[in-house]
């Protein structure tokens, strides 16, 4: 007996991702089809074989593959196991049309660093409440996708100086409980996302998300201190829900808030 396929597909909260969808199959086949959106591809077990523009592709272990709107592909298991994959769809935000035919040259990227980015913002985008996160990692996997499809390509950026990093903090700051989109501060500061991202990560030595969410966790510890129940902080301190602040505060300090709060001691 065939078990069947896994499938779970979702819409994030995050501008430049149409669909995540993440599946494994066994023997189903994808028929010549087309999408809207850029496909962004990862196999995290057995390989994937297709056929792009007439010539035959494939999923070799570690890599990437990027496939381009409108242009039909196909798709099936190339092991006996079949594959498990995670899928991004991105819109025209992230690559516009120009890049269809280097990426139809060129589907498959071998770069270590290009996967580990993009299973971390697969892992940003599952959580509810790490959208900033999952926006500066998309910035920066749009950047080295850009990169590989035009090696020659480099964005107008302006020197690494700080102000762009300490005019990015002050927003942050501004914004710690509402929290800012990375698009918007990038319209406020004047500079690329990607730009941001580095220019804040060079000049703090921390990434922009890090330094968000190790403030939040400050201000529940200082909550928490104060005697307001667990139960409150989260959103008090401008967490999605109390899982989300459990996360990160188990993450940061190697507890939970309740047994920080009870570790306090009482007068």
């Amino acid at each position: 007996m065939v078990d069947g396929p896994e499938i779970s597909a979702w819409r994030p909260r995050v501008a430049g991702v149409v669909e995540v969808f993440h599946a494994h199959f066994t023997e189903h086949a994808y028929p010549m089809h087309v999408h809207d959106a850029w496909t962004l591809l990862i196999v995290d077990d057995g390989a994937v074989r297709y056929d792009l523009d007439r010539h035959e592709r494939g999923t070799p272990h570690d890599t990437v593959s990027l496939l381009p709107p409108h242009v039909p592909h196909n798709g099936s298991p190339a092991t006996a196991q079949g594959f498990r994959k995670r899928v991004l769809y991105l819109d025209s935000t992230q690559l516009d049309d120009s890049f269809i035919g280097p990426a139809v040259d060129g589907p498959d990227l071998t770069d270590p660093v290009l996967r580990t980015r993009i299973g971390q913002l697969h892992t940003a985008l599952a959580h509810p409440g790490d959208e900033f996160e999952a926006q500066s990692r998309l910035a920066l996997i749009g950047d080295r996708l850009r990169t590989h499809l035009r090696p020659g390509i480099r964005l107008t950026e302006e020197p690494p100086g700080q102000g762009v990093a300490h005019h990015l903090r002050d927003l942050l700051d501004e914004h710690l409980l509402d929290g800012i989109a990375l698009d918007e501060a990038s319209r406020v500061v004047h500079a690329h996302p990607s730009h941001l991202v580095r220019a804040f990560s060079r000049t703090f030595g921390i990434a922009p998300h890090q330094y968000v969410m190790s403030h939040r966790v400050d201000l529940a510890r200082r909550l928490l201190l104060g005697g307001r129940p667990a139960g409150e902080v989260a959103s008090a301190a401008g967490f999605y829900d109390q899982s989300h602040l459990t996360r990160h505060f188990k993450r940061i300090l190697g507890t939970t808030p309740g047994r920080y709060a009870r570790a306090t001691p009482k007068s």
